[in-house]
C-alpha cells in the first residue's frame, strides 16, 4: 500500500516539501561523520563544511539548529572497510543523540550506500569473479537502512544507483515495521565528474574502473527519466537529480511523469566553483549562492541539498 502519510508526519517534513513558496525549511544540510578521525576536519573543497567526530558533529548539529537548519542529510564514513561484512553501531549512536537534540523540530536522512564502507570504493558488492553481486548488494543496504532507522532516522536516501535497491528498501523497512519511513531516492544520478571534493569528504572513490555500469551515462534523457519512473514505481516517496544544475532540465518532466516531489543535490563540485569563482573575485558568494537555489527551484525542485544550508538564514532566505 502506498503510504502518502510519510511525508505528513512532522512540521518539518511538511515544510520540505511544500508546494508554495521557498525557504531554509526546503534545504537540507550535508554532515559527514567519519569514525576514524580524532579532531575536526575541515574541507578545503567544501568552505564550512568538515568531517566529524561524534563530538564535533553534534556540536555542528546543534549550531546549525540555532541557525534555523531543519533538514539535515547524514553521511556516514566508518574507519575499518569490508567487502561483505558492513555494520554501522557508530551512525547508529550518532542518530539516537541528534533525535534527543532536535526532538521532531528538524529532520534526519541518512545517505544509504556501501561506498564509504567497502574496501572497492564503489557502491555494490562483487563477486569472486569481480562481477556485480546484486542481491548481497541489497542485502547490505537493508542491514544500513534498518540500523537508521531504527534508531531514530525520519528517513533513508538509497544513492547506489543499483537495480531495484528502492523495491528492496521498501520491502525491508515495511517487515521491520517502519511502513511509515520514507525513501528519498537518488533516482537519477549521473556518471558526473563534478563528484570530486565530496569523494574526498566519503573516503569513497573507487579503487578500480568507475561507476558508469551503474550510474546514468550524462548523454541519455530517456534512461534518466526511466530511472526516476522506476524508482516511483518501487515505492519511493521523494525523488532526486544528482548534480543538480547540470540536471534541471530533468526535475519537472520526473515531477510530472511520477507526480511525485523531486528534489536537487547541489554537488559538491557545484558548491566548490562558486566557491572558487568568489576566491578569485570574478563572483559574489553569497548572491551566487542564493541566485543558484533559485535556479534550481525555478527548474522545479521541491528541495535542493547544498553544503551552504546552513547559511540560508543570513542571506535572508
Amino acid at each position: 500500500m502506498k503510504r502518502l502519510q510519510r511525508l505528513r508526519a512532522t512540521a518539518a517534513l511538511r515544510d520540505m516539501v511544500s508546494e508554495i513558496g521557498f525557504g531554509q525549511s526546503q534545504l537540507i544540510q550535508p554532515l559527514f561523520l567519519a569514525e576514524g578521525v580524532t579532531k575536526e576536519e575541515p574541507l578545503s573543497g567544501l568552505p564550512g563544511n568538515s568531517r566529524h567526530t561524534l563530538t564535533s558533529l553534534l556540536t555542528q548539529f546543534e549550531k546549525d539548529l540555532a541557525a534555523g537548519v531543519r533538514q539535515f542529510i547524514l553521511f556516514p564514513v566508518p574507519a575499518n572497510k569490508s567487502n561483505r561484512s558492513f555494520q554501522a553501531e557508530f551512525v547508529g549512536t550518532a542518530i539516537q543523540q541528534m533525535r534527543q537534540r532536535a526532538g521532531t523540530d528538524a529532520s534526519i536522512w541518512v545517505d544509504t550506500c556501501i561506498c564509504s564502507f567497502t574496501e572497492t570504493g564503489h557502491c555494490c558488492v562483487h563477486d569472486s569473479r569481480g562481477r556485480q553481486d546484486l542481491a548481497a548488494t541489497h542485502s547490505a543496504l537493508s542491514v544500513l537502512a534498518l540500523t537508521y532507522v531504527k534508531a531514530g532516522a525520519d528517513g533513508i536516501a538509497p544513492s547506489d544507483m543499483n537495480d531495484g535497491r528502492v523495491a528492496h528498501l521498501r520491502a525491508a523497512l515495511d517487515g521491520a515495521g517502519h511502513d511509515l519511513a520514507p525513501i528519498m531516492s537518488y533516482s537519477t544520478k549521473f556518471a558526473s565528474n563534478f563528484y570530486g571534493p565530496f569523494r574526498d569528504a566519503a573516503d569513497s572513490a573507487p579503487q578500480f574502473g568507475d561507476r558508469r555500469s551503474y550510474q546514468l551515462d550524462v548523454r541519455n534523457r530517456s534512461d534518466a527519466l526511466a530511472s526516476s519512473r522506476r524508482c516511483a514505481e518501487e515505492g519511493a516517496d521523494l525523488l532526486m537529480v544528482k548534480p543538480g544544475q547540470p540536471s534541471a532540465d530533468l526535475i519537472r518532466p520526473i515531477h510530472e511523469q511520477t507526480g511525485l516531489p523531486v528534489g536537487a543535490y547541489q554537488v559538491s563540485g557545484e558548491y566548490t566553483s562558486l566557491a572558487l569563482l568568489a576566491k578569485e573575485k570574478f563572483l559574489d558568494f553569497d548572491k551566487g549562492l542564493v541566485e543558484s537555489w533559485h535556479n534550481l527551484r525555478r527548474a522545479g525542485a521541491t528541495f535542493i541539498i547544498t553544503y551552504g544550508a546552513r547559511l540560508a538564514r543570513g542571506l535572508g532566505l
